[in-house]
């Protein structure tokens, strides 16, 4: 930076000009306000320097700068080109103005570029940005020329907006694909909930071997081994990430630390959480945080809670779920009332439905059931499904059935499809030896043809998710598996196994 200055000095006194050439080299550090200076020092700026400042507010910003600079280019006569409006339509979608974007797809067709590939690829990403599909997916279906990031600019689009169908259609169909293509499937599949179609792709982008992954492509897809408990995925990917230097990106560390933490893998998330060491950001330490509190090591949960705190690392509302979740493991209510109440009071973090839920399923497990139920009753926000379901699972847990059918009530008008709370109920009612509460829900749910959904399980083999939905026989090799598990049974009961399970059997119904 000296030494621009000082060749700026030299300029100066010289009156040698090396204007452009300090601009171009403040951009690229970046300098911005002073390459703007030095612009504005220019009497008839090239269409070039237009584009690079316009480039840099666009990548940068302030976006709207973009727009100043249009406008000033245009008022001194100076013509844009293809390029100008790439970079214009960028900083359209960065501000999310449809009005903007309208009136320089506009200036396009007029000034003659709107067939240009370049041009035109930037239009439908912002229109697809803006989720503006329907002009997206028009400029894409008139476009007589295209190519692959013009491709993947509408099944990002599409997938941003949830429209995963039309997003695979299109990826189907693409004569070519690149890495960015790859990724923009697995990560829409991952945003979108849909973890069993992003492995699916992410594996099958391997099997192809025509691309290779890059750091966003696996800080996408860990999420779906995460959420699937793909372990032997993610271990594989592990090594491939470190192979390549990915672990440089903490985005990527991250995502690995909670695919281990999600998969019970708490050493590996320890030993990736000590690697990144000095690098940890607030989503590092609350990872570690929740993995610790939900396999129940509560103790070292808390420690690192404080321990973060004492390192300078200000916690959020998801920091303290997971202190609440640790609490709620080790049956610390007294420490768990005082989280609670520090969150405000000391942090100025206003509690979510999600604080509160925690504090239900705390005294709830607690057996304070009358204090779990005030602390619904006085929440400043309407309390949903899942808290109602918190203290029905609580009341389950300490057979009591007062409360419980204060909870069920709100939960059958906001879920009444839900079976597992009419089952939940009748197991209680049926603990208590309740059974005319059981007949009357069976006749509920038979008379609102409510159906116990059957229940699945997935299972990791080979670096492959097989799923098992209940007396499934679908699987090609289903004999073999219930020969294994009738031996596994029979052990158990030799051993006492089952004897010994106090649980009361769900076919009431």
């Amino acid at each position: 930076m000296n030494q621009l200055k000082q060749i700026h000095a030299n300029t100066i006194r010289n009156g040698t000009d090396f204007t452009k050439f300090l601009i171009i080299k403040l951009i690229d550090i970046p300098n911005i306000p002073y390459a703007h200076k030095l612009f504005d020092l220019i009497p008839r700026p090239t269409v070039f320097l237009y584009n690079k400042l316009i480039q840099a507010y666009s990548s940068h910003g302030p976006y709207r700068q973009c727009f100043s600079l249009y406008t000033k280019m245009l008022d001194r006569g100076c013509s844009p080109n293809e390029h100008s409006f790439t970079f214009l339509f960028a900083s359209c979608a960065a501000i999310s103005s449809p009005l903007h974007g309208q009136m320089l797809h506009t200036q396009l067709v007029k000034s003659g570029f709107e067939c240009n590939l370049f041009a035109l690829t930037a239009l439908i990403d912002m229109y697809a940005k803006l989720g503006l599909l329907a002009l997206a997916r028009q400029q894409f279906n008139e476009s007589k020329i295209r190519d692959v990031p013009t491709w993947n600019s509408l099944i990002a689009g599409c997938a941003r907006c949830g429209d995963m169908d039309a997003a695979a259609e299109l990826f189907a169909a693409m004569p070519e694909r690149n890495v960015i293509s790859w990724t923009a499937m697995i990560s829409g599949y991952s945003q979108n909930g849909k973890y069993g179609n992003a492995l699916s792709t992410f594996l099958e982008m391997e099997r192809e071997k025509k691309v290779r992954p890059n750091e966003v492509t696996i800080a996408s897809v860990l999420p779906a081994c995460a959420n699937l408990g793909a372990l032997e995925v993610g271990q594989r990917i592990e090594g491939y990430a470190k192979a390549n230097g990915y672990f440089e990106n903490l985005f990527v560390c991250n995502a690995m630390l909670e695919m281990y933490a999600r998969c019970g893998r708490i050493d590996a998330a320890m030993r990736i959480f000590d690697e990144i060491g000095s690098r940890r950001n607030l989503c590092s330490w609350n990872t570690m945080i929740m993995g610790l509190a939900v396999h129940g090591k509560y103790k070292e949960s808390l420690e690192l809670f404080h321990r973060m705190q004492r390192e300078g690392t200000v916690p959020d509302d998801i920091t303290f779920v997971g202190a609440l979740l640790a609490c709620t493991h080790g049956g610390m209510v007294s420490e768990g009332r005082k989280l609670f109440t520090s969150m405000d009071q000391n942090h100025s973090i206003t509690p979510k439905l999600e604080h509160y839920g925690c504090m239900v399923d705390l005294l709830g497990r607690a057996g304070e059931l009358q204090e779990a139920y005030d602390i619904i009753q006085s929440m400043p926000m309407k309390p949903d499904s899942v808290l109602w379901g918190t203290l029905l699972g609580a009341c389950s847990f300490n057979g009591n059935v007062e409360f419980a059918e204060k909870a069920a009530e709100p939960l059958f008008e906001l879920e009444p499809w839900n079976p597992g709370n009419y089952v939940i109920l009748s197991n209680i009612y049926a603990t208590a030896g309740r059974w005319d509460g059981v007949l009357k829900l069976r006749k509920l749910m038979r008379g609102g043809q409510i159906i116990k959904a059957a229940g699945y399980s997935f299972i990791e083999e080979g670096g492959k998710i097989h799923k098992f939905i209940v007396e499934d026989r679908s699987h090609q090799r289903s004999d073999e598996l219930y020969g294994i598990l009738d031996e596994v049974s029979t052990k158990m009961k030799l051993y006492g196994g089952l004897d010994n399970l106090d649980y009361f059997d769900e076919e009431v119904f």
